[in-house]
């Protein structure tokens, strides 16, 4: 089989989902009303159940390999400044509002897109490393951006607000209760019972197809605004930026296994997420650009994911 259709392979099965989600939504085969309760559904029970049994199943210690968080976070930081700096001083933007584009650059899709892709693409040799970076993803990307928000904006609160926003924000976050249930699982050797694991079994067998229906479904929300230069950027930074630098650390400075690099590089290359659209109606900066990264990334990571998967040998 060729490498296109290797990739095809991969890839295509995963954007078809989302293409349904969008289309059934776009031409009402279903109404727009279905997709806030799927989305509900995924983020708030699937995906936890999902989480909660990867977590509580996985090796930690081989999850948690410190010099991949540190590559993964690095190009994170790199990523998040380099978007605050291009948006303040090629777009003009305002301090809070260059918070909001950095915010966007690199809170990627990793659950939506790159749980299946990187499923598809290496099968269980990367699930660990996967978990591993997944796990703390939402906490380090909130602390950074309500810190920075808080530090930067003129009406900004005390440190000790923006942390106790970060906190409170992060930890109530059903996706983080499911990962810290079953890290808690894990460390205490809890067996739960065959029945409620074959029942939750169930539940995170759906996250994925519905996580990825419900997303083309919320796509259709977006329309191209003004600001499609500076979300492009951010789709840029997001698709080939992040994970050119994660690629760099993992490989070429740190040399670590083949496992950590495919699934930092690959989590680093998934395209904005509806998180920076959240957060940047939250603090009401830069709207417009969060939500057109969040459609065109979706749109560009066909490609550039696949050239990824080509580099890192899918």
């Amino acid at each position: 089989m060729s490498i296109a259709a290797t990739l095809l392979e991969i890839v295509a099965p995963v954007f078809l989902v989302v293409a349904a989600g969008y289309a059934a939504v776009r031409f009402r085969y279903l109404s727009d009303g279905i997709i806030d309760p799927l989305v509900k559904y995924t983020v708030s029970a699937a995906v936890p159940c999902l989480l909660f049994l990867a977590m509580m199943r996985v090796d930690l210690g081989q999850a948690v390999n410190p010099l991949a968080l540190v590559s993964f976070f690095g190009a994170s930081l790199l990523i998040f400044f380099a978007a605050m700096v291009l948006s303040r001083m090629v777009w003009r933007r305002r301090p809070g509002e260059s918070v909001s584009v950095g915010f966007s650059a690199i809170f990627s899709n990793v659950v939506m897109l790159g749980i299946p892709i990187s499923e598809r693409a290496y099968g269980g040799d990367v699930t660990a490393a996967v978990f591993g970076i997944i796990a703390f993803h939402t906490p380090f990307n909130y602390f950074l951006g309500f810190i920075a928000m808080e530090l930067i904006r003129r009406d900004g609160q005390t440190i000790g607000a923006a942390l106790s926003k970060a906190a409170t924000t992060t930890f109530k976050n059903p996706l983080m209760i499911g990962l810290l249930l079953g890290i808690a699982a894990n460390l205490s050797g809890l067996a739960l019972p065959e029945v409620m694991v074959s029942g939750l079994d169930m539940m995170a067998a759906s996250a994925v197809p519905v996580a990825l229906f419900s997303l083309g479904g919320v796509l259709t929300r977006y329309t191209l605004r003004d600001e499609v230069a500076e979300a492009s950027m951010v789709s840029v930074m997001s698709l080939m930026i992040h994970p050119g630098l994660a690629w760099v650390l993992t490989s070429q400075v740190f040399g670590l296994p083949p496992e950590y690099v495919r699934a930092a590089v690959v989590l680093a290359a998934m395209p904005a997420g509806i998180n920076g659209y959240i957060f940047a109606t939250l603090y009401d900066r830069a709207v417009g650009t969060a939500a057109n990264a969040v459609l065109i990334g979706t749109v560009m990571s066909v490609a550039s994911i696949s050239f990824w998967l080509t580099v890192l040998g899918a």
